[in-house]
């Protein structure tokens, strides 16, 4: 699709002229020594001084390098390049906006020990199939490599804000978090420094706001501030800000540098001093019991976010006559995905995601080439065109990450003793205030929700398992047992805020039963084709003599037990289920292979216990009848278009749903039913819940539900409405739950 990314404005770039002789080792800190006329630099928006579009000069012209098989090893080589130590990080899809000039590398491989991005193998340079939309990135240690000396940095006065902070000075506000209000601080390489409010207006306040995550701005009293500014002796780096207000970074907005650092700038000013109003997203996620939050969060969502880890991120899906639906990404940008952040009680957006980077969406697609001025209250204002079938595939959402307040929850809770930092045993800070102590948790009862919620605080992405013994981890000098019993929903933003014993109640206390956590940047997310269970249902009266092996495996309801066996039947509702995989990560079962059950009666192994849950409720929930499926083969019967299958059960094979492919239990095979021989005439409702433990983790598990309307007449059965348990409105579902049964058999 065309126009997937607008032009961004680069402020300032920071050209190096670096030589190609580098340290002899990954770890190496020695001074490279010239070699060579390549240049590298950082470019782009919005960015930090060790961060950016990485671009090279080569041929005497600068040109990008494309992200394909990118790894953290080519961003090591690169970044030493640059005069940095090593990599923390690297970013695709031109995180840091598109560039200009030809691309000059793709598929570079480095194995992160080469001397020069030149002795990496790769298509040769010049030879490349990529668009600039595919412009990477790299993110760098801040430090330098000792005897490093920038002595080709071309431009020296660097004309970007970095970072933007609010100071607070009110003692009442120095240890709460998030700060609201406070002096306007901008970094510049090593030292902090204010801003001029000579000329400043709302419309700048409004820029800040959004950049620290905050939705608007709000009046402060600014007479304590003055009182306190007479005191100090401010340093001034910044002056004339004339921002329109839309834009999603002060360094969009025009402004000028002071040359030095002085305070005897801004002559008839003084720092400015800014507040910023709290969202009511931001507000819930911190606990903030406030009457107007909750009439705020009480009133139906025209807009919502799924698939994402960290709140203010995820798939942009909108309301539209009833019904949940995507975006498609076509002309997405950073102007359209700040208005949604706004809307949501976040700041501005801090990237526009395309390619459903976040997971793709079931059902339908909404919207098309959305366009927002960035003054818009709601993202149903913007122009937006609706679209066909042909227009877009759900390969095409989009998606986005919005600045949100900061809130420290990191500081209360660490990892200790894993190999890398994206494993160990967990530790909180925990007891009365001023007296805080590093302790573990118990792991009884630990599970997915609760390691999530711990990787989340982290900001470590999902978990991909959770610990319950810890003994191999046992490194630390932290011994004591301050937490048990934590039960966690899901929504939680910190450890603090589950549910957990008001004293410490676990079985075994030594170190060795310590919760611990795996974690991961991306997960599964299980979908089922909810229309596909309508489509397939039906009513089979099933002989007891070939029932054996369900019944082995409990596969029909307790009464079962008391039939006449071999004599009789058992009446099933069958159906098929087509499970799709629309996360980022492949599902894979909890258990290896090594400990896999063999059933003897089917002739295979089960990965998982109870894979799904199927119900036969009342319309006010009471349950009337219950079946259950074992995961005896998690393969993948299909995939999309150009997704190859990875898993296959035959010959003892891996088991698995791989990201773009499902897997199909069809209605013919043992167990896929529910058997309703003692269910009464009457109108109920079907449910099926995939991975109902929560034994794997996903992205979203608010998706794993589906339910669908039925009556049964004692002969006949008629599945209609079938849906996603949230894919409809609020006002939708409170209609289904209220079904009291169709009139007649005419089923629309």
């Amino acid at each position: 699709m065309s126009g997937k990314a607008t032009s961004v404005c680069v402020l300032c770039i920071l050209w190096v002229l670096l030589p190609i002789q580098a340290q002899e080792s990954p770890v190496s800190t020695s001074a490279p020594q010239p070699n060579s006329g390549l240049k590298f630099r950082l470019a782009g928006y919005p960015r930090k001084h060790n961060e950016g579009r990485i671009e090279v000069f080569y041929n005497k012209e600068w040109g990008t390098i494309c992200d394909d098989d990118f790894t953290m090893e080519n961003a090591h080589v690169l970044c030493r390049h640059l005069g940095f130590t090593a990599a923390t990080g690297w970013t695709h899809s031109a995180k840091y906006g598109k560039g200009a000039g030809p691309i000059w590398l793709d598929n570079i491989i480095c194995s992160g020990t080469e001397k020069s991005i030149s002795d990496c193998k790769s298509r040769g340079w010049g030879n490349s199939d990529c668009t600039h939309e595919e412009d990477a990135g790299v993110i760098c240690k801040d430090e330098k490599i000792p005897g490093f000396i920038e002595h080709n940095i071309i431009e020296t006065e660097q004309k970007q804000v970095e970072e933007v902070r609010l100071r607070p000075v009110i003692s009442s506000a120095k240890n709460r978090l998030p700060v609201t209000e406070g002096i306007l601080e901008i970094r510049h390489r090593d030292s902090w420094g204010q801003i001029c409010d000579v000329g400043w207006n709302q419309k700048n306040s409004r820029v800040v706001c959004g950049m620290l995550g905050f939705p608007s701005d709000k009046r402060v009293n600014k007479n304590f501030y003055k009182l306190y500014l007479e005191k100090q002796q401010p340093s001034f780096r910044l002056h004339t800000v004339r921002c329109v207000g839309t834009e999603v970074h002060l360094s969009l907005c025009p402004m000028e540098f002071y040359k030095t650092n002085g305070t005897a700038a801004c002559e008839g000013g003084a720092p400015v001093v800014l507040g910023c109003a709290l969202g009511h997203r931001a507000a819930a996620q911190g606990a903030i019991k406030k009457k107007k939050v909750v009439q705020q969060q009480q009133q139906e969502e025209l807009i919502r976010l799924k698939g994402g880890v960290h709140p203010g991120e995820g798939r942009v899906e909108v309301m539209k006559k009833g019904q949940w639906g995507t975006i498609c990404d076509d002309r997405w940008d950073l102007q359209a995905a700040s208005v949604v952040c706004r809307e949501l009680g976040f700041g501005s957006a801090k990237e526009a995601l395309t390619g459903a980077r976040m997971g793709q969406g079931m059902g339908p697609i909404h919207m098309n080439e959305v366009r927002c001025l960035g003054t818009e209250g709601s993202l149903l204002e913007c122009q937006y065109k609706n679209i066909t079938e042909e227009d877009c595939k759900h390969s095409e959402d989009a998606a986005l990450r919005c600045n949100i307040p900061y809130m420290g929850y990191e500081k209360t809770i660490r990892l200790f003793g894993g190999r890398t930092r994206y494993e160990g045993r967990v530790e909180v800070l925990w007891g009365p205030s001023g007296a805080e102590r590093w302790g573990l948790v118990c792991g009884e009862g630990w599970g997915t929700l609760e390691a999530t919620n711990v990787c989340r605080q982290l900001g470590l992405g999902y978990a991909s398992s959770a610990l319950q013994e810890t003994w191999y981890w046992d490194a630390s000098n932290t011994t004591e047992m301050v937490l048990s019993g934590v039960r966690c929903t899901g929504r939680e933003m910190s450890l603090e805020q589950c549910s957990h014993h008001s004293s410490v109640s676990c079985k075994n206390t030594g170190t060795r039963h310590a919760a611990g956590v795996i974690c991961s940047e991306t997960a599964s997310d299980l979908v089922l084709h909810s229309s596909l269970v309508q489509e397939t249902a039906y009513i089979e009266d099933r002989p007891l003599h070939m029932l054996y092996c369900a019944a082995e495996e409990n596969c029909l309801s307790s009464s079962a037990r008391h039939a006449n066996w071999p004599y009789g039947h058992r009446r099933l509702l069958r159906f098929s289920s087509q499970i799709h995989n629309n996360g980022r990560a492949d599902f894979r079962p909890k258990a290896g292979r090594h400990s896999w059950v063999w059933h003897e009666c089917h002739g295979h192994y089960h990965s998982m216990d109870i894979f799904t849950h199927y119900d036969m409720l009342t319309p006010n929930g009471t349950k009337v009848a219950e079946g259950h499926k074992a995961s005896f083969c998690l393969e993948d019967s299909e995939c999309q278009e150009l997704v190859s299958k990875r898993y296959e059960c035959a010959n003892f094979g891996e088991q698995g749903i791989t990201v773009g492919c499902w897997d199909l239990y069809r209605h013919d095979i043992d167990c896929q039913w529910i058997d309703i021989t003692d269910v009464k005439p009457g109108n109920y409702i079907l449910q099926v819940v995939i991975n109902p433990n929560f034994e794997v983790a996903e992205s979203d598990f608010t998706n794993n539900a589906m339910k669908c309307n039925c009556k049964y007449d004692g002969h006949r059965i008629w599945i209609h409405n079938c849906h996603l348990g949230d894919a409809f409105s609020e006002e939708a579902n409170k209609r289904f739950e209220q079904y009291r049964g169709e009139l007649n058999n005419q089923i629309l």
